[in-house]
């Protein structure tokens, strides 16, 4: 299997390429492995990369003033991450991205995402709809922030991304749901409890 046929069947759900398309897409992507516990992108670093995970998982998290984490997300096989913000307006991070898991990704740097989409412009489409199904998501988690409370919280994370929470550590989730590990570790002993 090509390390382009992921990437190349998202693409496909979404608008259609010819070949000279494709092969064009393709020569912009710059293949990467890197192990667990890498950190991609740093607090102020100009981020200029868009990455497609091919396999493994990442997650975005930012640090307040006292180092806290927190994490905005995770992302696993055939997701993209990056500071959205910060790549489209090539501002300096303000987040931080790790790999959870060794992870394949495919980058495309700020410069060859711009030409891309001047040079095949139905591109635009394809990311429009991406950047669309970000916000959703990420609208429907504020909703569920302000309205669920921690249990019901963990509860639809683990059924949305089971994937996800089999790989992460304790602390990861709990920084995501906005918890302490402690109180997340009674409510998966509560999970775990017969009913």
């Amino acid at each position: 299997m090509d390390i382009h046929d992921a990437i190349l069947r998202s693409i496909v759900k979404h608008i259609s390429i010819s070949t000279e398309e494709r092969d064009y897409f393709i020569s912009l992507l710059v293949y990467k492995e890197i192990p667990k516990k890498t950190t991609v992108l740093v607090e102020a670093q100009v981020c200029n990369q868009l990455s497609y995970i091919n396999s493994g998982a990442l997650r975005s998290y930012c640090l307040d003033e006292k180092g806290k984490e927190s994490t905005i997300m995770f992302a696993v096989a055939d997701w993209w991450l990056t500071d959205m913000y910060c790549f489209l307006n090539e501002k300096p991070s303000m987040t931080f991205i790790e790999t959870i898991e060794d992870s394949c990704v495919l980058n495309l740097s700020k410069a060859n995402f711009d030409h891309l989409l001047t040079t095949i412009p139905k591109f635009e489409r394809f990311f429009r709809i991406l950047m669309q199904n970000a916000y959703t998501r990420e609208q429907l988690r504020s909703i569920e922030n302000l309205t669920l409370n921690a249990e019901e919280r963990y509860a639809r994370f683990i059924s949305k991304y089971p994937q996800i929470a089999n790989n992460v550590t304790q602390k990861q989730i709990a920084s995501y749901l906005g918890i302490t590990p402690e109180f997340l570790s009674l409510i998966r002993k509560k999970h775990r409890r017969p009913k």
